[in-house]
């Protein structure tokens, strides 16, 4: 009998051993998979979708001063609420969690259409934000409760290839709507799709049966509350640190001090917890804290092309905005192929290695960038980013998908939410520190302080520069974005040598996920209740 199973789970373990056969859920698969992907084109979209019609909101609304809120606040509330949503998940269930977080981005998304002006915007966009963290998190952890691991790899690529094309897509589709229809229509157009994706979940998501109320430990608020505020001043302080104030200003030390303060406060009051929203043992077992650490690092590295290479394929090589997408988006089109692949050499070597493999070619690929000619002919850096794409493939899913392997379903959501959770504070680290090294690689070329928006800004409208100084200007970003390369392939490194020093050898995988069985609550188990002691990834269940 497989009521109050997972879709897409086989039945748990018999009394004579797990159990097998075909899966009678899983003709139920595709509607949960269908509305998963609908929800991650949501969060992806919509961290980019509004970048290109700046011009036509703030023509609009006004407040072109703070209108950087824009993208801070909606990524910054995806962030600091991930980790609340993982362990929310895990103590209430994915569908209540996904359904909320469905809603709440939709709610998000009508008042943003209905603002009135930009200080209402920005706070409705951090609603979005809000929701978007439920997306972001759940969707990952639903998509391992689905599928066993063999076929994990499958459905993660989807996912990937979903992120990285809405992404990608987002400011042409941003830009579209606001010159042919209203920016308006930038929000509203989410409530068609969400309001799918909602009801299919709704409808076909089931879920192993949970313990009653009162057997539950209590959710632990003040906890959640307390990472939700540090990850608010810290992150604060990074993403405006340097450019709506100096580094060393009193807004800049008072937010890192409040952060510091609360960060304080959330490890007095975890400790404390009977069940706290950022375990211990998340950084306890080496497996995960190294994943965290290695995932860290790739969200630093993706900034030099995310960030900077639209900026010097329109100033350096003079493409027009569409061209310098798709020298960009040529990444997406060998990631989800590569990562979809990657089961074939990790089957082999194992989770690690194979990692340590891909994060070696990515170095390797981003240290070959400043080696370019000047200038550079469109399809050289569009090669690397196809191998950058490919490198990176084989790296970030052998481990998220190994590290879904090592615990069971009552700690997956956490265990999730918390390297993805890393990665995105990797990204605010990186667009800090390649912001500055790209503006002193600037002054250095150009004498006095350097400023790469403004030096790009500059060379769209070239008219009034001479030949000689549109060149010196070229070069001189050129330069820049050279050295972010090089920072990004040291940050490669990094990661490297995490997964060398840190990471165990071999991933211990649970019993259940080695035979394909999938992770129902009665059948999960944890790496300490397996015998399996993450800290050395050497005795209790088979690894990989």
């Amino acid at each position: 009998m497989t009521k109050g199973l997972a879709v897409g789970e086989r039945p748990g373990p018999t009394p004579n051993g797990p159990a097998t056969g075909p899966d009678p859920t899983a003709d139920r698969r595709g509607p949960v998979v269908a509305a998963l992907m609908m929800g991650m084109a949501l969060a992806a979209l919509d961290g980019t979708v509004v970048s290109t019609a700046v011009p036509q909101i703030v023509a609009d609304l006004g407040g072109f001063s703070v209108f950087s809120w824009l993208f801070a606040g909606y990524l910054l509330a995806v962030t600091v609420s991930l980790p609340v949503y993982g362990k929310l998940s895990d103590t209430l269930g994915r569908k209540p969690v996904l359904i909320a977080g469905i809603v709440l981005f939709l709610a998000g998304s009508l008042l943003c259409a209905l603002a009135w002006n930009m200080a209402s915007l920005i706070a409705f966009r951090i609603v979005q934000g809000l929701g978007g963290g439920a997306l972001q998190g759940t969707v990952q952890t639903i998509a391992a409760d689905l599928y066993p691991l063999k076929e994990r790899p499958r459905i993660q690529a989807r996912l990937s290839t979903v992120w990285a094309v809405s992404a990608v897509a987002g400011p042409a589709v941003g830009g579209a709507l606001a010159t042919w229809a209203d920016w308006r229509w930038i929000f509203l157009i989410n409530l068609p799709v969400g309001a799918v994706a909602l009801w299919l979940i709704a409808r076909h998501l089931r879920e192993p049966a949970r313990k009653p109320r009162a057997e539950r430990l209590p959710v632990d608020w003040p906890g959640a509350l307390l990472v939700f505020a540090a990850g608010t001043a810290l992150l604060t302080a990074l993403v405006q640190g340097g450019i709506a104030w100096p580094w060393l200003s009193g807004p800049s030390l008072a937010l890192f001090g409040a952060g510091a303060a609360l960060l304080t406060a959330v490890v007095l009051v975890e400790r404390r917890a009977a069940d706290p929203v950022l375990p211990g043992w998340v950084w306890r077992r080496r497996t995960i804290a190294a994943v965290n650490l290695a995932l860290g690092a790739l969200g630093v590295l993706m900034i030099a092309p995310t960030v900077f290479l639209p900026t010097y394929a329109q100033s350096v090589l003079g493409l027009g905005p569409v061209a310098a997408g798709f020298v960009l988006s040529v990444m997406t089109l060998s990631w989800p192929v590569s990562a979809a692949y990657s089961n074939r050499l990790y089957n082999r070597i194992g989770f690690r290695q194979t990692a340590m493999v891909g994060i070696g070619l990515a170095a390797l690929i981003l240290a070959a960038f400043p080696l370019l000619p000047y200038p550079a002919e469109p399809w050289q850096p569009a090669l690397i980013m196809l191998l950058l794409g490919a490198a990176l493939g084989l790296f970030q899913l052998p481990l998220i998908v190994g590290v879904q392997a090592t615990v069971g379903w009552a700690e997956r959501g956490t265990a999730t939410a918390s390297i993805l959770f890393y990665r995105q504070i990797g990204q605010s680290v990186g667009a800090a520190v390649f912001g500055a090294v790209a503006n002193a690689a600037l002054a250095s070329r150009l004498g006095g302080s350097g400023d790469l928006d403004a030096v790009s800004r500059s060379l769209e409208d070239a008219g009034g520069l001479s030949a000689d100084a549109a060149d010196t200007l070229r070069r001189a970003v050129d330069a820049a974005v050279d050295q972010v390369h090089i920072g990004a392939a040291g940050a490669a490194v990094v990661a490297l040598l995490v997964l060398l020093f840190l990471a165990p050898r071999r991933f211990p995988v649970l019993e259940e996920e080695r035979d394909g069985v999938g992770g129902t609550a009665e059948a999960a188990g944890t790496a300490e209740a397996t015998g399996t002691p993450d800290a050395t990834g050497t005795a209790g269940t088979p690894e990989r």
